[in-house]
């Protein structure tokens, strides 16, 4: 009977947290926007505290001068920080922060191919993959003990929010998103930095760069963390058209971004 009560309550439950991500998939969301973005700003805050900012004026200007054309399609007030690490890898949390790592601004060519990048890491929050990983793997009554873990990133607890936000990678934790969330990552990314006017032909020979540069020596972070899969660069091969398309309307509306690096 209790058992019967139990499974009842948790499908009530997760009814009432089913949510619908902008390419419209339903999903689990337990979390609130709140909660969420509670997590986010206090990550963001530890990383900062923790780790090495760049203090290159040219570095930080072509970041910021990407990062800043694709946030005004979405709105808001974008925090973008970028870090000494030599690692290939960027991020965006909930609450509206972006962290892009000196190892990949250095790897890239120009504007187009970091755009694809944080692009990519956008959708994931516009998309709330980690309120759906949370939702999955820790329930509702988790949420305020893993705001709070978010704080003391050695910790088990602190090393698994970490995890399911997205940056674990950074305290040693590597939990990737699943292919489902890369795949609507890149097709939500794509089609925003079109909107800015970026090029979206680039997004491959960027993917083509991160899958020769996670065989050299040094693997790539951000293919560690972000799994890459051998279809990835056919998928976006096929969103080309539809995103040319948009990339063509955004410079026929003035958007011609001029991200110098």
């Amino acid at each position: 009977m209790m058992f019967r009560l139990s499974l009842i309550l948790f499908i009530i439950v997760s009814l009432a947290a089913c949510a619908t991500t902008p390419t419209g998939r339903s999903q689990l969301a337990f979390m609130s926007d709140g909660e969420l973005d509670a997590m986010g700003l206090q990550a963001f805050t530890t990383m900062k505290s923790e780790k090495s900012i760049s203090q290159n004026t040219q570095e930080n200007q072509f970041v910021r001068c990407i990062a800043n054309a694709i946030t005004r399609e979405v709105g808001g007030d974008w925090e973008v920080v970028v870090f000494e690490d030599s690692t290939l890898n960027a991020f965006a949390l909930p609450g509206n922060k972006i962290g892009v790592h000196t190892g990949l601004v250095d790897l890239v060519d120009n504007q187009d191919q970091l755009a694809t990048v944080i692009g990519h890491e956008i959708g994931h929050v516009l998309a709330k993959h980690s309120n759906e990983r949370m939702s999955q793997k820790l329930g509702a009554q988790m949420g305020m003990s893993i705001i709070s873990a978010v704080a003391a990133p050695t910790t088990p607890m602190g090393q698994t929010a970490l995890g399911l936000l997205g940056v674990g990678a950074q305290y040693g934790l590597i939990m990737p998103f699943s292919r489902l969330h890369e795949s609507e990552a890149d097709a939500m990314g794509i089609e925003l930095i079109a909107k800015a006017g970026f090029n979206p032909e680039e997004s491959v020979t960027l993917w083509q760069k991160m899958a020769q540069a996670s065989q050299g020596e040094q693997p790539a972070e951000f293919l560690s963390t972000h799994p890459s899969h051998e279809t990835r660069i056919d998928d976006l091969r096929a969103l080309l058209p539809k995103a040319n398309k948009i990339m063509q309307q955004a410079h026929a509306a003035g958007k011609r971004p001029n991200c110098k690096k």
